[in-house]
C-alpha cells in the first residue's frame, strides 16, 4: 500500500547521508520533498501542512544541530511525527464491564464491512472470546447470506432472523433496528461476551441511511462503533470520515484493503482529521489477514525500517511449540537434519501466511521489492511436492537418490529433473551448515563465527594453500606415464638420501668410544 510513499521518503533521506552538518537550505529541501511525497500519496492537505511544519520546526532546533548524525536525527523526527498522525499509540477494544460487549460496524457500501465482520469475529475468537454476529444489513442483496458464510468459515454463530433481499429489484421489508436489538438480547441469553452488528452500507452521505445507523446506535448503545473505510479511497476519505463522525459518532477506524496498490493517504489522514484512532487493519482477502493496528510499526514500515515485532507475533501464534522443541533437541543432540525435518519446517512457515508479506516486514525490504514482487508463492508447493514424492528411506538418506530415482521423483511431483537436483544440492548445503552449527563451529563464511571464512576460524595462508595444492596430471597418456616415472624416481632418490636409524635422524651405527660418555654408560648402548 505505501510502496510509493516509502520509496519517495527513502530516496529523500539518502541525500542526507554522510553530512556532518545540515544547513537551513538542506532542511528546506528535505521538507519540500516530504511534502510532495505526502501529497502524491493522497494525504489530506491540512494533515500535510501540519506534518511538514512540525518536522521543519524540530529539524531547525537543537536536537538536529547538536546531533552526531543529523541525517539519522531527521529520520527519527519524521518517524515520530508519522506515529503521531497515525494515532500515537495502539488502541484496543474496550470491553464492557457487564457482557456482552457490543461492537457496531458502519461505513460506505463496498468498503468491506461484511467481510471484516467475519475477520473481526475470528480474531476475537482467537483471543478467547465467544462472539456472535448479527445481520442487520437487510438492503444489500445477499448480504445476510454472505455474513452467514463468513460466520461458518470463522466458526462463529450468526443471528439472522430476517433473510434480507436477494436481488436489487426486491424492496427491503425488515426492520434493522429491531434485528439489532433482538441480536443483543440473544447474545445475552446465550452468554456470548461480544456482539458484532453488521449494518447496511451507504452509497454516499445518504441522510436516510445515516439516520438508520444513528437509530441502531441509539437502540443498542454499543461500546464501540467502528468506522470501516477503504484505504484506497484517496482524498475523499476525509469528507466521508467527517460525515460519519457527525452522523454516528464512531469511536475507532478500521482500514481495509491495505494490501492494494493505492497510495494509502487515507490511513495517514483519517486519524489526524477526526481525532479517532485507527484500531484494526485488513491486509488481505483471507479471514486471517487481519491485525491490530500499531502506529509505531506502521510508521516503521513506511520508512522501510521493517516490522520485526509483528513478524515475531505471527510466528508465536502459528508456530508449533512441540515441533520447535523437537527440532531444538535434535539440534542439541547433533542429529542429522533430514528431508522430513525440512518438510516440517516448511509447514511451519506456511502456517505463518504469505512468504512475500513476511519478507516485506524485514528492514530494507524496499531494496529488493522487485525480486519480492516476482517471487512465486507456488514455489513452496513445488518443493513440498518433490519431497513428498520421495520414499521415507530417501528422505532419511538423500545420498541414495541416484539418476533413476531422481527421474521418478520428478515424474511424481510434476517438475523437471533439474529442479530435483537443485533442491537436493540446496538441502545438502543446509545439512552441512546445520551440522557445523550443532558442533559449535558456527556458520561457515559468517564474520564473527568459527569456521572457514569467518573471523573465528583458521585461515590458510598463501604458502599453505600452495603447499596443499597438488600438481595436475597431464591429459596425454604418454606424458602422464613419463611424469609418473619421474615422480617415482624422485621419491626413490629421497629415500636413499634420507638417514636411517633413529627416529630423530641419527645414525644407528656409531662408535661409542668417540663420544665423551661417563664410565660404565656403554652397557646402556649395547646392540
Amino acid at each position: 500500500m505505501f510502496n510509493s510513499l516509502s520509496d519517495r521518503l527513502t530516496a529523500t533521506f539518502k541525500n542526507l547521508r554522510g553530512k556532518g552538518r545540515l544547513t537551513e537550505a538542506d532542511i528546506d529541501a528535505t521538507v519540500r520533498e516530504i511534502r510532495r511525497a505526502l501529497l502524491d500519496a493522497d494525504v489530506a492537505v491540512p494533515v500535510v501542512r501540519a506534518f511538514t511544519a512540525a518536522v521543519k520546526e524540530r529539524a531547525l532546533g537543537l536536537e538536529v544541530s547538536q546531533a552526531l548524525n543529523p541525517g539519522q536525527q531527521i529520520v527519527k523526527i519524521v518517524n515520530e511525527e508519522l506515529v503521531g498522525i497515525l494515532g500515537g499509540e495502539t488502541r484496543r477494544i474496550r470491553l464492557a464491564k457487564n457482557p456482552p460487549t457490543v461492537i457496531m460496524l458502519a461505513g460506505l457500501q463496498g468498503a468491506g464491512k461484511t467481510t471484516l465482520a467475519g475477520k473481526l469475529s475470528k480474531w476475537l475468537k482467537g483471543q478467547g472470546h465467544s462472539p456472535l454476529l448479527v445481520a442487520c444489513d437487510l438492503q444489500r442483496p445477499n448480504a445476510v447470506r454472505q455474513l452467514q458464510v463468513n460466520g461458518e468459515r470463522a466458526g462463529v454463530p450468526v443471528y439472522a432472523p430476517h433473510p434480507g433481499v436477494s436481488s436489487e429489484f426486491e424492496a427491503a421489508t425488515g426492520d434493522p433496528v429491531a434485528v439489532a436489538r433482538q441480536g443483543v438480547a440473544e447474545a445475552r441469553a446465550r452468554l456470548h461476551d461480544v456482539v458484532i452488528v453488521d449494518t447496511a452500507g451507504r452509497l454516499g452521505v445518504d441522510a436516510e441511511l445515516m439516520q438508520q445507523a444513528a437509530d441502531i446506535r441509539a437502540a443498542i448503545s454499543p461500546d464501540e462503533v467502528l468506522f470501516v473505510i477503504d484505504a484506497m479511497i484517496g482524498q475523499d476519505a476525509v469528507n466521508t470520515a467527517l460525515a460519519f463522525n457527525e452522523g454516528v459518532d464512531f469511536t475507532g477506524v478500521v482500514l481495509t484493503k491495505l494490501d492494494g496498490d493505492a497510495r494509502g493517504g487515507a490511513a495517514l489522514s483519517v486519524a489526524s482529521v477526526t481525532g479517532k484512532p485507527v484500531m484494526f487493519a485488513s491486509t488481505g482477502e483471507g479471514l486471517g489477514d487481519f491485525e491490530l493496528f500499531h502506529p509505531d510499526r506502521m510508521a516503521s514500515r513506511i520508512l522501510d525500517m521493517g516490522d520485526i515485532l509483528t513478524l515475531i507475533e505471527q510466528a508465536e501464534q502459528s508456530w508449533d511449540k512441540d515441533e520447535a522443541a523437537r527440532m531444538a533437541k535434535k539440534f542439541a543432540d547433533q542429529e542429522d537434519f533430514t528431508l522430513d525435518d525440512f518438510l516440517a519446517q516448511m509447514q511451519q512457515i506456511r502456517n505463518m501466511g504469505s512468504m512475500k508479506k513476511m519478507l516485506m516486514m524485514m528492514p530494507g525490504a524496499a531494496n529488493m521489492r522487485e525480486q519480492l514482487e516476482n517471487f512465486d508463492e507456488r514455489e513452496i508447493d513445488r518443493v513440498e511436492a518433490i519431497v513428498r514424492s520421495m520414499t521415507p528411506h530417501e528422505r532419511l538418506a538423500p545420498k541414495i537418490i541416484n539418476g533413476s530415482r531422481r527421474a521418478r521423483i520428478a515424474r511424481g511431483s510434476g517438475v523437471h529433473v533439474s529442479e530435483v537436483n537443485g533442491l537436493l544440492e540446496r538441502f545438502t548445503q543446509a545439512q552441512k551448515m546445520m551440522k557445523k552449527m550443532a558442533s559449535g563451529g558456527g556458520i561457515p563464511g559468517m564474520p564473527g563465527m568459527a569456521g572457514p571464512g569467518g573471523f573465528g576460524g583458521p585461515r590458510k595462508t598463501k604458502a599453505a594453500a600452495a603447499k596443499g595444492k597438488k600438481k595436475a596430471r597431464s591429459g596425454n597418456p604418454a606424458k602422464a606415464a613419463q611424469e609418473l616415472q619421474e615422480a617415482e624416481a624422485r621419491r626413490a632418490a629421497a629415500r636413499a638420501a634420507a638417514p636411517t636409524g633413529a627416529a630423530f635422524g641419527g645414525q644407528q651405527d656409531f662408535d661409542p668410544s668417540a663420544m665423551n660418555l661417563p664410565k660404565g654408560f656403554e652397557k646402556f648402548l649395547g646392540k
